[in-house]
């Protein structure tokens, strides 16, 4: 009996022991110069504010390790002689998962013997050295932090000044007055096709990305005025980085979700070997949760997705990395509504016609990045990738007719033929290689040089019904490749530690119609004390339009049809801006920031009647004879109140006043469609770190307010006194004289969000929710003619309330 109680007691305390140890991880990562990229040997990674001194120096690969570092938020002290000291704080920390950095570090210009110099790059500016305005990076625990962001790397940008979404629930970045199709996308440094699912033919709206926030890094958005090395972009720029797998020890999570359910795997490819790999996959539970009638859909919407990042580093041909993203979604929908999705030809609904949606996207990107040290000052860097993007849409009319008896009583409907209104078929393709050459000539100058040649390949072939005969007319029909050539020089120059300087060319050149630009850029950055900076540059840009005007077929008054658009220009943009910025302390920072854009050679109908620009082009297109004769100007005030993360809490409060206008043929100023004339933000979030027993509990709560001013439409046809005058027999349905005079009812909406981590002993379990849209506010977009609705007209709301939730484990 003894030998058994000593026994228990024993175990029990063996038991106590166990679950009373504090839960700790590995902290590592890799430190390098800011201007050439390579590895920095001997800094010194010093943990502030622990009791103990801990820390490490960095080895001959820049690398350091910190071991058995308790779960939860750490800072670091980098320093370095002949470097600025850096401070990373709120670093977390859990027991599931590695903690592993990339670091940068800039040298300093002062002279040695001035031994203290602290660094005044400060958390939010940009990773990429040449960007310094209009540029603000996007960490990886933002992106998971903000509320109405979850997995949706496009959702986090609508919370910063100057950025808006289209409310309707799709995935729309509108920057500063400018319409989403004209922004660049890139992951790893590279152009890619937009990362959405069900996105349509130039880019805009779609649903869910294909992008998962779990697989990102810090990156970088750049809303104007961009830095030389980026062109064929006029709106901007979403350089999306993927994470490193780890190169140490096999890690896996596993997330369960309304949205679907992904699965990510990492690791090393062998012991002692500084590669790594990267793979993700994730599968929707739409369509599952809609047979399980959790949630209800007239129809089927199914998506996946997928994407890995491969690094092998080789000790003398540099470090090759592959990289991939591809997604499939496809839907099938009965009797669409205009308030609820917008297809080609449902702008009008008549009493006896309904209407079916079928359609089907897909996507793709590959990509090789190579680097290579040619000495202790300068790399070439180069890639090759391969992206492609296909869409079939097909839209069906379906009459019913009310059959009666000889009294005129009702009897029955009869359904009709499924009879076709609108067809895409879309699949486009793009070969680009690039090279590009930076030297850090010494600790005040750097410069980069690169070229890029890409080969786009193009076949579609777009129709629609004769609202007359219901025989189909033939929108473009196109198999066409187009190149194009890109090259640009960029110097960055710092005076002192106060003043530096980027400036450079961007040259583009379009080879199908041998259209070309020089577009010079600078940017000034002033640090005028250690707490504020004024900052101001200047850029010249352009782009091509979508590829579909270029090939539009137009029908001639004498009825032959013509494709007179081959030879359009470069839609082009001068870019102003000019900012101030306040620092309170490490973490709260004021920006005020004033733009303007100068819009020209905007592709317009070549009619002195016609409202019509491009720009203004959504999900509805018009094919038509265009001419580069149209102007636009966007201009605007920004200001930001910001609080990073630090001791459990951030705020960011937001608000811009901006005006965007255009000009076409017909001479008149009118407001572009996304002239929305205001919008504000206000998050914030708390932490409540170290709960439960253990302690191992978090608890983060985050909210999200948005204001924004009323959405501009086309109004439909009325009389003097204001009354309904559509003529649908005549398919006359809009006043374009009035197109976006006016605006609906300004938009709000609230965003919560919720998380719960636990950490154990080798595995951290988190639990997400979302609550967008709580309110369930529905203000209007657009208004569209419905025979069906009393006054015959409907109109799309804002997307409702829509709730949102992820289990995920690490081990």
């Amino acid at each position: 009996m003894k030998k058994l109680i000593y026994t228990i007691l024993i175990v029990t305390m063996f038991v106590t022991v166990a679950f009373s140890q504090q839960l700790t991880q590995t902290v590592r990562g890799t430190i390098i110069d800011m201007d050439s990229q390579l590895p920095l040997i001997g800094v010194s990674v010093r943990v502030v504010g622990d009791d103990k001194f801990k820390g490490a120096a960095t080895n001959a690969n820049g690398e350091f390790h910190l071991e058995k570092m308790t779960v939860g938020r750490i800072t670091l002290q980098l320093s370095y002689v002949g470097y600025e000291t850096k401070t990373i704080s709120d670093i977390e920390v859990n027991s599931g998962k590695e903690k592993v950095l990339n670091l940068a570090m800039q040298e300093s210009i002062q002279k040695l013997n001035e031994v203290v110099i602290k660094a005044n790059k400060n958390k939010g500016d940009a990773i990429n050295q040449m960007s310094i305005i209009s540029t603000r990076s996007i960490s990886a625990a933002e992106t998971k932090r903000y509320a109405g962001g979850l997995d949706d790397p496009s959702k986090i940008l609508s919370n910063f000044a100057g950025v808006t979404a289209s409310q309707n629930g799709g995935n729309d970045i509108i920057v500063r007055g400018n319409s989403p199709k004209y922004i660049q996308w890139r992951l790893d440094g590279v152009e890619i096709t937009n990362p959405t699912h069900f996105a349509y033919q130039n880019s805009v709206s779609g649903g869910v990305s294909a992008l998962n926030n779990s697989l990102l890094t810090t990156s970088d958005f750049s809303t104007g005025a961009f830095s030389p090395e980026y062109g064929d972009v006029l709106s901007g720029v979403y350089d999306v980085k993927l994470r490193t797998g780890n190169n140490q020890k096999y890690e896996t999570s596993l997330g369960v979700g309304v949205q679907g359910t992904d699965l990510t795997v990492e690791g090393p490819f062998k012991k002692g070997y500084g590669g790594s790999f990267l793979i993700n996959y994730r599968y929707s539970t739409i369509s599952l949760l809609n047979n399980l009638g959790v949630i209800k859909l007239d129809g089927v919407l199914n998506y996946q997705d997928g994407a890995f990042k491969v690094v092998l580093p080789t000790k003398k041909t540099g470090t090759f990395s592959f990289f991939g993203l591809g997604g499939l979604s496809n839907g099938s929908l009965k009797d669409v509504k205009a308030d609820k999705i917008a297809i080609p030809g449902n702008e009008t609904i008549t009493s006896d016609i309904t209407e079916d949606y079928d359609k089907d996207n897909y996507l793709s990107n590959f990509g090789l990045n190579h680097t290579i040290g040619i000495n202790d000052k300068s790399f070439i860097k180069t890639n090759l990738s391969y992206s492609n993007n296909g869409i079939k849409d097909d839209v069906f009319k379906i009459k019913t007719t009310i059959i009666t008896n000889g009294d005129g009583e009702f009897l029955r409907d009869s359904v009709g033929n499924r009879d076709l209104y609108y067809r895409s078929r879309i699949k486009n393709s793009v070969y680009r290689g690039a090279i590009t050459y930076n030297n850090k000539l010494n600790a005040k100058n750097t410069i980069q040089l690169g070229t890029k040649y890409a080969l786009f390949g193009y076949d579609s072939k777009l129709s629609n019904a004769q609202d007359s005969t219901g025989s189909m007319f033939t929108l473009a029909d196109f198999n066409e490749n187009i190149s194009t050539l890109n090259n640009f020089i960029s110097w960055k120059h710092r005076f002192n530690e106060k003043i530096t300087i980027v400036a450079g060319v961007h040259n583009m050149n379009v080879l199908y119609n041998k259209k070309s630009t020089i577009e010079p850029r600078i940017a000034l950055n002033w640090q005028i004390n250690r707490t504020s900076s004024l900052s101001a540059g200047y850029g010249k840009h352009s782009t091509m339009e979508s590829v579909h005007n270029y090939f539009a077929r137009v029908k001639q008054p004498d009825g032959s049809i013509t494709e007179p658009n081959k030879n359009l220009d470069l839609l082009k943009a001068d870019h102003f801006v000019m900012s101030y910025e306040k620092r309170f302390g490490e973490n709260i920072r004021v920006k005020l920031e004033a733009y303007y854009q100068n819009l020209y050679n905007l592709p317009v109908e070549n009619n002195d009647t016609s409202y019509y620009a491009t720009i203004n082009e959504g999900t509805d297109f018009r094919y038509v004879e265009l001419v580069n004769k149209g102007t636009g100007k966007n201009y605007g005030v920004e200001l930001t109140l910001e609080r990073l993360f630090s001791k459990g809490y951030y705020y960011l409060i937001n608000a811009s006043i901006y005006n965007s206008k255009y000009k076409s043929l017909e001479g008149v100023e009118r407001n572009t469609a996304y002239n929305n004339n205001y919008l504000a933000n206000i998050l914030f979030g708390k932490e409540f770190a170290n709960r439960g027993k253990k302690q191992n509990q978090t608890l983060n709560l985050n909210a999200k307010v948005f204001f924004g001013g009323g959405k501009r439409y086309i109004p439909l046809l009325t009389d003097a006194q204001g009354n309904l005058a559509v003529d649908a027999a005549n398919n006359k349905f809009w006043d374009y004289k009035k197109a976006y005079d006016k605006k609906f009812e300004d938009i709000y909406q609230v965003n919560l969000s919720a998380s719960y981590k636990w950490n154990k002993p080798k595995v951290t379990h988190e639990l997400f929710i979302t609550l967008d849209n709580i309110t369930n506010n529905r203000a209007k977009l657009s208004e569209y003619y419905d025979e069906k609705v009393p006054g015959k007209i409907g109109y799309v709301t804002q997307f409702e309330m829509f709730p949102n939730l992820m289990y995920r484990l690490y081990f």
